[in-house]
């Protein structure tokens, strides 16, 4: 048993699976290796029409940690759309075709020591934003983001950096608007295309684009905004805001749409709401992340993207 134990712990490190998706993945191979036997064949994983996981749900995923006394949700996407699924599926199955070559695929415990490892992600650690008087604003906001940046990093296939992005964006929206005015909040992994939505907050006649990249797919999602008689406005971070301009130039959308940056467009109504007073800017900050840890709550599953102070 400490010898699987060892195995399997260098398997997740050496193919550095931490994400939601990637445990999904995981669980599903080994349930479904407990169903019809070792060895696997890798090719029957994959579906026909969308070149998925076969059978990868988030009611198979719930299904498996409801056994082992888990009621909390992994992954909305059951980690179908998660980038990479279906390699690391395969890869998966040729690790546990190993063990079952070498006699040692205990399957019941192999998937207790998974069922673990959500566990430990569902315990992660949240971000933590430094209120530091001597900073400004910005620079805390910057930090934030930077944090963010890191962990997905360190975790590929990951998208912390936009999703932390885009629910403190969010948060601000819902502070400065009237709840009635306030924009409808989704998962950062519930792509517009699949809900039909225009952008990431929409408005009667604008919609805001919260993005970390400069991509020409956002930049034609813009114009068919204007196309339709919508005003695009993007929120980006500083490093990004460059490229999108150049490309709004390459696209002829350029004094056709507004492209802000995410660090300052945030600062700047802390300092508002302060009243510019800096004994003022710690209660406005731990307003706005109470605000964006009730949208994380409300809409994501990951508990390590909330931010404590």
């Amino acid at each position: 048993m400490a010898n699987l134990e060892q195995r399997l712990h260098e398997y997740k490190e050496q193919k550095k699976f931490r994400g939601k998706g990637q445990l999904a993945v995981m669980l599903h191979i080994t349930r479904l290796a407990a169903e019809h036997g070792l060895p696997l064949d890798a090719a029957s994983l994959r579906t026909q029409k969308e070149g998925q996981v076969a059978g990868l749900s988030k009611s198979r995923i719930q299904t498996i940690l409801k056994d082992h006394g888990i009621e909390r949700i992994l992954a909305e996407e059951g980690g179908r759309t998660s980038r990479g699924s279906l390699g690391n599926a395969a890869d998966y199955v040729d690790f546990l075709n190993a063990l079952h070559a070498d006699g040692c695929a205990d399957l019941p415990a192999i998937e207790a020591w998974w069922t673990d490892r959500v566990r430990d992600y569902f315990c992660g650690k949240p971000f933590t934003l430094k209120f530091d008087p001597s900073k400004s604003l910005r620079a805390i906001v910057e930090d934030l983001l930077a944090q963010a940046a890191k962990r997905q990093k360190d975790n590929p296939g990951t998208t912390y950096a936009g999703t932390v992005l885009q629910h403190l964006v969010g948060a601000k929206l819902d502070l400065i608007l009237p709840e009635e005015k306030r924009p409808a909040h989704h998962g950062a992994s519930v792509a517009d295309a699949s809900t039909a939505r225009t952008g990431d907050f929409v408005f009667d006649d604008s919609v805001v684009h919260v993005t970390t990249a400069s991509t020409e797919a956002l930049l034609r999602k813009c114009k068919d905004n204007l196309d339709v008689g919508l005003h695009p406005i993007i929120v980006t971070i500083a490093e990004s805001q460059p490229g999108l301009v150049s490309n709004a130039k390459t696209f002829k959308i350029d004094g056709r749409i507004d492209i802000i940056e995410a660090e300052q467009f945030i600062a700047t109504n802390l300092m508002e709401w302060s009243h510019f007073a800096g004994n003022a800017q710690r209660t406005e900050i731990r307003r706005l992340i109470a605000r964006y840890n009730e949208i994380v709550n409300e809409v994501e599953t990951d508990p390590s993207l909330l931010i404590e102070m």
